[in-house]
């Protein structure tokens, strides 16, 4: 944690104060409200250029504190925060009286969780209460995974920026619908598909629309000013090549399968062989892009199993209605 103790305690200040924190967790960097102050919670809109319609997350200091801002928890719901909190994982459950409408886009439904950073979890103690927090960037943009990001991109917005280092995760929670019976993933996130079906003992859908509304699922999500264009693996370097012959500066992620291809492209960022080191550098890879001035960059999807269902679900909304060359 190299965040001070003395930060912690006026970070929590600025909270109680109606202000807004940037703040660490093991996913991305969260851009904090007081869950309670409708007047806080809104100015998160206004600094991110975010649609009120779009609701956010409430991340709470511990499993115990569940009832204190939801209603109806399920025994799937107990059994998942019992299993995966903290950690990356939100439920979303039917909306407390201490949750404003402002906090979920005007829905009767609210995102909540736990995170697992040493940071995050010290501020919410300090603070005492519930921190509502989309990630720390302007709308549609790729989130940040350092304090550095969150200064680059927000700059004088946030009243209070705590540094709790690089995220572990980096790619944010995954969502589960847990109102009804039968829960479902509404995101895919840090916690996989997978580990949550071996937990609930039944396979779990992933749907592409919801009736629920929840973070990240607008057409055009975590892009960077670069176009992203998703292509078929074996293609990857024949579309990259031809791009950059066509005039364009183009960043692009060579898949493990390509390890030792030459490839002419402006930048090139070597995928890493494994899914959990791709999650946690994929956010600052399309920064990167950005940063060395690509106009294009050249993707293609991992197989969508453990963390690569997230890494897919991130490029797709990168991409946004244009997947394909």
């Amino acid at each position: 944690m190299t965040a001070r103790t003395s930060d912690i305690g006026k970070a929590a200040g600025v909270l109680r104060a109606g202000g807004l924190v940037a703040f660490p967790t093991e996913t991305v960097y969260g851009l904090g409200a007081n869950a309670e102050d409708s007047a806080a919670v809104s100015r998160i809109f206004q600094v991110k250029g975010r649609p009120p319609s779009h609701p956010l997350i409430v991340h709470i200091g511990g499993a115990e504190h569940l009832d204190d801002w939801v209603e109806d928890v399920s025994a799937t719901a107990r059994l998942l925060a019992e299993r995966f909190w903290p950690g990356p994982l939100t439920l979303v459950l039917r909306r407390g009286p201490r949750v404003p409408l402002e906090a979920t886009g005007g829905l009767e439904t609210v995102a909540v969780r736990v995170p697992d950073h040493p940071v995050a979890l010290a501020l919410l103690s300090a603070f005492g209460g519930g921190v509502t927090a989309p990630s720390a960037n302007r709308f549609g943009s790729v989130s940040p995974t350092t304090a550095e990001h969150v200064c680059a991109e927000l700059s004088d917005a946030v009243d209070f920026v705590l540094d709790g280092g690089p995220c572990e995760v980096g790619v944010e929670s995954t969502i589960v619908d847990a109102t009804g019976e039968i829960p479902s993933i509404l995101r895919p996130g840090g916690v996989t598909r997978e580990d949550l079906e071996a937990v609930l003992g039944r396979p779990l859908a992933v749907p592409s629309t919801s009736r629920i509304r929840v973070p990240g699922q607008h057409p055009s999500h975590y892009a960077p000013r670069a176009r992203v264009v998703l292509v078929e693996l074996e293609k990857v370097v024949a579309e990259a090549e031809l791009a950059q012959e066509l005039g364009h500066r183009v960043g692009v992620f060579l898949p493990p399968s390509f390890a030792e291809a030459a490839v002419k492209a402006h930048a090139v960022v070597a995928v890493p062989p494994l899914m959990a080191a791709y999650a946690r550098g994929l956010y600052g890879f399309l920064r990167e892009f950005d940063q060395q001035g690509c106009d294009l960059i050249i993707a293609s999807l991992p197989e969508e199993e453990g963390l690569g269902l997230a890494i897919a679900n991130r490029l797709r909304r990168a991409a946004g209605p244009r997947i394909s060359a």
